[in-house]
């Protein structure tokens, strides 16, 4: 089959990592760059191309609808802020472009269903790019939540994901600044807490979200974000849900699923410590009582998952261009990405309406 021909849409920094992901998916090339100023668009060509090059210089766009008019792309990643997202999500699909598209994908639920209704209509494939949902990691952890009589039933999830903003932050870096990025770090970070818990659950919704902002960035009302965010999630099967995103404290990334006879614990569900090791535990301790002796005895296993180094299953960022690639290259539209999507959506709006009421 022929690479999928990708167009850049935007210098931002995750598009340098997936600018690589790209190439070593073996799946696609990246063929143009568009930036407002087409000085900052050949900037970042000529510095991914000297790290990551492809066999053919991609060009060096000015404008956003000039790279949309390019009869050589097949394809559009779009890392533009959330708060201008939509509106050249649309214009891609119009074009006849297949979008990928950053998260979160819109500022409500309402935006994102006109985003994907508008690729539907034009019979393109969207996916928001949550890259750890490519990974094989989450294959051998559903094989284990769905062995009873190893984990059990699912009670509880925990997850938090967060790093510690310098203090500039608010000022310089979009995720402060409410009209590009209106749910700052629930946007940023909380979506991918969101969006595993909701796998974990079999893309079941909850019943009840319940979130507080524990700190802002920002003026008061419309102008700030929440920078520092827990929330609780109910199902109506009786499982509950928490999570913690946050730009205020340490780098953490972890999350761990509590059965009735055992535990799945990952500390890195979001970027792996080791690409090529793809690692997480099941835990199954108990508790000994022996006369005066009470302890816990600890009965942990790893699971350790290599990742291929072949260029089509490499690392989780790489899987989730070929995943893309051949979908697209099937003939045929796959709505579940849309649906994921949507899901993941719905419940940050939840959230962040919560928050509001829960200031």
């Amino acid at each position: 089959m022929n690479p999928l021909r990708w167009g850049i849409l935007g210098g931002a920094g995750i598009a340098r990592k997936n600018w690589e992901a790209i190439r070593l998916s073996g799946t696609g090339i990246v063929t143009a760059v568009a930036s407002r100023d087409v000085v900052r668009a050949a900037t970042f060509v000529d510095q991914c191309q000297a790290e990551a090059p492809f066999d053919t210089k991609p060009a060096a766009v000015g404008g956003y609808d000039a790279l949309l008019a390019r009869p050589d792309v097949d394809a559009v990643y779009i890392p533009l802020p959330t708060g201008v997202r939509g509106e050249w999500v649309r214009k891609a699909a119009a074009a006849g472009k297949h979008v990928l598209c950053e998260k979160p994908c819109a500022g409500s639920a309402t935006e994102l269903r006109g985003m994907i209704e508008a690729c539907s209509a034009a019979g393109v494939q969207f996916m928001d790019g949550v890259m750890f949902q490519h990974s094989q990691r989450l294959d051998s952890i559903r094989a284990v939540l769905a062995d009873g009589a190893r984990f059990g039933e699912i009670r509880r999830i925990d997850s938090a994901f967060s790093f510690l903003a310098d203090a500039g932050f608010a000022e310089a870096n979009i995720r402060g600044q409410a009209g590009l990025e209106p749910m700052g770090c629930l946007g940023d970070l909380g979506w991918y807490n969101i969006r595993f818990t909701l796998w974990a659950m079999g893309w079941q919704r909850p019943c009840r979200v319940m979130a507080r902002c524990h700190r802002w960035i920002g003026g008061p009302g419309s102008d700030r974000v929440p920078a520092e965010v827990s929330a609780t999630l109910d199902f109506a099967n009786g499982v509950t849900a928490s999570f913690y995103c946050s730009f205020t404290a340490a780098d953490q990334q972890w999350a761990h699923i509590s059965g009735t006879r055992a535990g799945v614990r990952v500390a890195d569900f979001v970027l792996p410590f080791d690409a090529r090791k793809l690692q997480y535990d099941v835990v199954r301790s108990e508790f000994v009582v022996r006369g005066c002796d009470f302890r816990m005895k600890s009965g942990m296993e790893s699971v350790v998952i290599d990742e291929l180094p072949t260029r089509d299953v490499g690392a989780q960022e790489s899987r989730m261009f070929a995943t893309f690639a051949r979908q697209v290259q099937s003939g045929s539209v796959d709505p579940h990405w849309s649906r994921i999507a949507m899901a993941t959506q719905e419940v940050t709006d939840a959230c962040m309406e919560s928050l509001q009421v829960n200031p």
